[in-house]
């Protein structure tokens, strides 16, 4: 039977005074450059008594790993689930970064705690169950040269990527390095006249914590010493960044480091060193200074403003000189300028070019959900009715010369039905293609709040672009019709001839949408709209002055000519 024997060698020619013991049942070791030393080199001409060897120099960041031991062990001992009945200890000793010194903690770790005898159980033997090895891969393999000859396990990666709670219920977390992810408190010292003191927790650090929030001082909590001036103390290494701009952290620098960034348009900050800048609602925008979210301006065209009011004042007045206009002809309804070319055509053509101009009005004021639908669909149907006329009294002059020639098969066509027909049927398009616009994407009212920067529009929403430029081309397509049979009838006799007024007046009527569809499409806001409007009212202008106001001429003003008998002589 072995028993230990009392050894009396106490002398250690090469100890290691940076090191750390715990008695247990079993005891862990651990060997880890705590601290090192800067030697100079010998230079072998001078006494070796004269060689520095400087002061020793720590290494925060091993500590954490000595740290993270003890921690881990006092969690084992204090829960009794772990190791029942059995207390773990501990013994680190340090190596200071040099192989020698590795082997020789290594050896120590292997004697009992204060006699260096590796190889001999002298006094009260620790119980070593495993060694963990060094924090880089030499200094480990140096330890495995002699750990392995004890069956000793070594363990190299300790505390990695885990998360366990302690005994006061905070998480402690290791990272995939070993490293501890562990914040501090902030801690204030009150003293009392009589010499005791309390600690209250003023803040805290946290490394690891988001952007911004590394240091969180309460300095409201803060009881200062009354030596002292009661100012507080800057830990920074730039200036403060004011109202209007945020923190960004400079790459590579402390955390208390940082650049001041502007905010962005549509954001704000409010205090000073903001972590990041707030977002404004949609609503608003940020002022000149980034530091308010101010409400957005409405804008809508309305009648208050000046080219609201002067646009309806237009709209308006035109529709009261096109309704003068059809009195006038309607009081010389029996004159022949007025029977010469389908006295009721006339009238049709009158009533819808005053209701184009009377249009324009639901362009103007506050957008509404039955306004948004009568806009776009009432103009096409009106322009359409219009230019359906127009079309049907060009091909009328057409027809009517044609069916005067002898043996002319024309005469069944010529006739106020043929006309109204023609009519009737070139508007049920538009209104058909009108129905489906409303049945399947119907416009609505709507807010932009992105086009301009300070301001919200109230606008329509078209629902489908496509449906009204479908509207749009359909009158295009009418005006053009109008347009080439007009022009081919320009030199017809003169009693029976509107043409060359007809064709005037739809060139005119192409010109201004053709050029209304860039405008349209490159403006925002009451500005699309105005452009619309007074496309509406230059359009309907065009029609009534080419076709109407040289018959009102004669009719007022040169009523001699207006005499069936002149017009035969220049028709002959």
């Amino acid at each position: 039977m072995k028993h230990p024997i009392q050894c009396t060698t106490t002398v250690d020619f090469l100890p290691i005074p940076h090191a750390f013991y715990q008695p247990g049942d079993l005891v862990v070791g651990e060997i880890v450059s705590q601290v090192f030393y800067i030697y100079a080199t010998p230079s072998f001409k001078e006494e070796p008594t004269q060689l520095f060897v400087s002061e020793p120099i720590s290494v925060p960041k091993n500590y954490q790993h000595i740290l993270a031991m003890v921690s881990a062990v006092k969690e084992i001992n204090g829960n009794p689930n772990i190791l029942p009945n059995i207390t773990l200890g501990f013994h680190i000793l340090n190596s200071y970064y040099l192989a020698r010194m590795t082997y020789k903690a290594t050896l120590s770790a292997l004697s009992s705690q204060h006699k260096f005898l590796p190889n001999f159980k002298c006094d009260k033997q620790s119980n070593q169950i495993a060694v963990i090895g060094g924090l880089n891969s030499e200094m480990s393999a140096n330890m495995a040269t002699i750990v392995t000859i004890y069956k000793i396990p070594q363990i190299n990666l300790y505390l990695r990527s885990i998360t366990f709670n302690n005994s006061a219920g905070e998480t402690i977390h290791f990272n995939e390095n070993g490293e501890l992810k562990v914040g501090f408190d902030v801690t204030n010292w009150v003293t009392f006249p009589n010499g005791s003191f309390i600690r209250l927790k003023v803040g805290r650090l946290d490394p690891w914590a988001s952007p911004g929030e590394e240091l969180i001082i309460h300095d409201d909590q803060i009881v200062w010493h009354r030596t002292f001036n009661q100012v507080l103390p800057l830990s920074v290494c730039n200036d403060h960044c004011f109202p209007g701009s945020s923190r960004q952290k400079k790459e590579g620098k402390e955390f208390c480091c940082y650049d001041c960034v502007p905010c962005s348009d549509g954001m704000i900050s409010e205090q000073i060193d903001m972590g990041s800048c707030a977002i404004c609602p949609q609503d608003h925008y940020s002022n000149y200074n980034k530091n308010k979210c101010v409400p957005k301006d409405i804008s809508y065209l309305s009648y208050e403003e000046p080219i609201g009011f002067i646009l309806a004042i237009l709209a308006i007045s035109s529709s009261l000189v096109t309704a003068l206009i059809l009195g006038t002809f309607v009081k010389h309804q029996d004159t022949p300028i007025v029977r010469a070319n389908n006295r009721s055509l006339t009238y049709l053509l009158l009533i819808s070019i005053a209701h184009c101009f009377l249009s324009a009005l639901f362009f103007i004021g506050q957008p509404g959900k039955v306004t948004c639908l009568l806009r776009q669909t009432s103009f096409g149907i009106i322009f359409s009715v219009a230019i359906s006329s127009i079309l049907a009294k060009t091909i009328t002059v057409v027809l009517v010369f044609l069916a005067n020639k002898p043996s002319s098969k024309l005469r069944p066509l010529v006739g106020k039905r043929q006309a109204y027909t023609l009519v009737l049927s070139c508007s049920l398009v538009q209104v058909g293609i009108c129905v489906l616009w409303i049945s399947t994407s119907s416009p609505f009212p709507d807010k932009d709040l992105h086009s301009l920067k300070e301001t919200i529009i109230l606008e329509c929403n078209e629902g489908s672009a496509a449906m009204f430029f479908c509207v749009l081309g359909y009158m295009g397509f009418l005006a053009a019709v109008s347009f080439i049979v007009a022009f081919l009838a320009r030199k017809l006799p003169d009693s029976f001839n509107e043409a060359k007024f007809i064709t005037f007046s739809m060139l005119l009527f192409c010109s201004v949408w053709l050029s209304f569809i860039p405008s349209y499409l490159s403006t925002k806001g009451k500005s699309m709209v105005a452009v619309e409007i007074f496309s509406i009212l230059i359009s309907s202008a065009g029609l009534l002055g080419f076709i109407f106001l040289p018959k009102c001429y004669i009719i007022i003003l040169r009523p001699e000519l207006n005499n069936r008998k002149l017009l035969v002589k220049k028709k002959y």
